[in-house]
């Protein structure tokens, strides 16, 4: 399965504009995160209470849509509607103002704006693999120069433009407009032969490398061969569109061969408010294979390569989209570990093999089911279907993986066999296929 999650917000009110976060007494601060599926988790504490919220550069305000039982108290609240990126619209939510948010040690916000949505089916947690409570965009950057090392996993937080490291001649900084509290930049696509440069939306929140929107593309032709593909979910709903490699994208002197282009349909951003110009979207499949620094006061970015660079842009050859449906309690058989003392008095480890040396324990275990299958892919030729939970891989058990390991071992450019395990009502089943690259570029 790709994972996708894009949103486009619009309000039906006039939300007054916050002053964002500051970094208190510190020249900088660095913030540990998560990295799934090219997505940027971290925690942050609002209220008092620790949540988990996805980073994402395409989204203008603070989001939040699940708490896992969690209690927090939300004050000042009126109730408003948006639309956005989906099959429907008129989402209903609560806005919330002055929430005290807290990131890492010093990295605060005593005024913040939280908009809650009332859609209990929305919960991106199944589709990412760990619990998930919202999104955090704008205000996040707004104030300090933000550098994203995706190496260490570490979102640096600086004071202001002088207190960049050093070695920042080593990096390649751009223009970077901010419109409707967003971040564009130009760079070149080419579909074929000829090379058009083109206003991106930088998207932190969009695991795929680009986005393009064919009606607003002069003489859009898709390239060949290209699929019908389910592209990600909205809070209205999910996005569809196709899929086809591009000869190349590039940005400055860094230029990308062959990468997946991705183009939603038109019913999926008829509410879509684009700014002027735009064309599209790089999302995070390019923005990993730098050391990035979104400087939006000063409306600059910088990416300094990093090792991810040269990787292949590769696509799940199976088909398969795959959720996490919760967790279960398994039961695991312990070997006992016992001491023994030797004749020259030193205590030894020792396993008992005996029968009645073992103990069980339980443990959690996640359980992931297909939640469909990509028309004419390999898998659904084989003849999986929705809701087969899976059991194992190559014979290696599912529920000692990640989703994100498993999307892993489903990505390819080449063609491979591949075995999978599954049980449909509670009887076992075996499926083999072979991976394959749907969409090779072909020169014409």
């Amino acid at each position: 399965m790709k994972f996708l999650i894009i949103f486009s917000l619009i309000f039906n009110i006039w939300t007054k504009a916050q002053d964002g976060f500051v970094l208190d007494n510190a020249d900088k601060t660095v913030i540990k995160f998560q990295l799934i599926n090219n997505l940027i988790f971290l925690p942050m504490t609002v209220n008092g209470v620790e949540l988990n919220f996805l980073l994402d550069s395409g989204v203008a305000e603070t989001l939040l849509f699940s708490l896992d039982n969690k209690e927090v108290d939300f004050k000042n609240i009126e109730k408003i509607t948006f639309k956005g990126l989906g099959e429907t619209v008129d989402i209903e939510a609560l806005k919330s103002i002055k929430n005290n948010v807290k990131i890492g040690k010093n990295f605060t916000d005593n005024s913040h704006t939280i908009f809650l949505v009332l859609d209990e089916s929305f919960n991106i947690s199944q589709d990412i693999g760990i619990p998930v409570n919202g999104i955090i965009g704008y205000y996040f950057f707004k104030n300090h120069p933000v550098e994203i090392n995706y190496i260490k996993k570490t979102l640096t937080v600086y004071k202001d433009r002088s207190k960049f490291p050093k070695k920042i001649k080593r990096y390649s900084d751009f223009p970077m407009s901010i419109e409707f509290n967003k971040p564009y930049l130009n760079a070149d696509v080419e579909m074929k032969h000829d090379k058009q440069s083109s206003k991106l939306l930088l998207d932190l929140g969009n695991t795929d490398s680009v986005w393009l929107f064919p009606a607003l593309i002069k003489n859009f032709m898709y390239n060949r061969p290209n699929i019908d593909d389910f592209l990600g979910r909205g809070f209205s709903g999910d996005i569809f569109g196709k899929r086809s490699r591009i000869s190349s994208l590039s940005i400055g002197k860094f230029k990308f061969e062959k990468p997946i282009a991705s183009m939603p349909d038109e019913f999926s951003i008829q509410h879509l408010k684009l700014v002027k110009d735009r064309k599209g979207s790089i999302g995070s499949e390019i923005l990993r294979r730098f050391t990035v620094i979104f400087d939006y006061a000063d409306n600059r970015i910088y990416f300094k390569p990093n090792r991810y660079l040269d990787d292949p842009f590769l696509i799940d050859g199976s088909g398969l989209e795959i959720k996490q449906d919760g967790l279960l309690w398994e039961k695991e058989q312990v070997k006992v570990q016992t001491s023994k003392t030797n004749r020259a008095s030193n205590e030894i480890s020792v396993i008992d093999n005996s029968p009645d040396s073992f103990q069980y324990k339980f443990a959690l275990k996640p359980k992931f089911i297909v939640s469909g299958t990509r028309k004419d892919s390999p898998a659904q030729k084989a003849g999986l279907i929705k809701n087969d939970e899976l059991i194992s891989i190559d014979n290696k058990n599912v529920k000692e993986m990640t989703l994100n390991h498993i999307h892993r071992i489903l990505k390819t450019n080449v063609s491979r066999k591949i075995e999978l395990e599954i049980k449909r009502n509670g009887v076992p089943m075996t499926f083999k296929f072979i991976l394959e690259d749907p969409i090779p570029y072909i020169e014409e």
